[in-house]
């Protein structure tokens, strides 16, 4: 089995910055591509970034500029470093993975979710 554990969340000014992380671990052959979603209130869940096995990457038109998805497969983790903060940016935030494990099975992992919020 696979688990997804994020950290670093958390409250912040607008303006302000976080990191997001995102370690996966378990029985994991590779990672396929990983990315990063925001739920907020009343809204429906939303691509924020992703970033392929290759390091290509792609982003939510709100976030470009702001924000930058990041892995290191080494450690089967994905990043999101997230600047200059937005109170629309308030949302709780998952990460997702493709993951191939030793017998050649491919599934999709979530993370239990991370709150973000960025108020004054």
């Amino acid at each position: 089995q696979v688990q997804l554990v994020e950290s670093g969340g958390g409250a912040v000014q607008p303006g302000g910055s976080l990191r997001l992380s995102c370690a996966a671990s378990g029985s994991i052959f590779r990672t396929d591509a990983m990315g990063w979603y925001r739920q907020a209130p009343g809204k429906q869940r939303e691509l924020v970034a992703i970033i392929s096995s290759g390091g290509s990457t792609n982003y939510a038109d709100s976030v470009k500029g702001r924000f930058t998805i990041s892995r290191d497969n080494a450690k089967n983790t994905v990043y999101l470093q997230m600047t200059s903060l937005k109170p629309e940016d308030t949302a709780v935030y998952y990460c997702n993975t493709g993951v191939w494990d030793g017998r050649g099975r491919f599934a999709n992992y979530w993370g239990q979710g991370t709150q973000v919020t960025v108020s004054s």
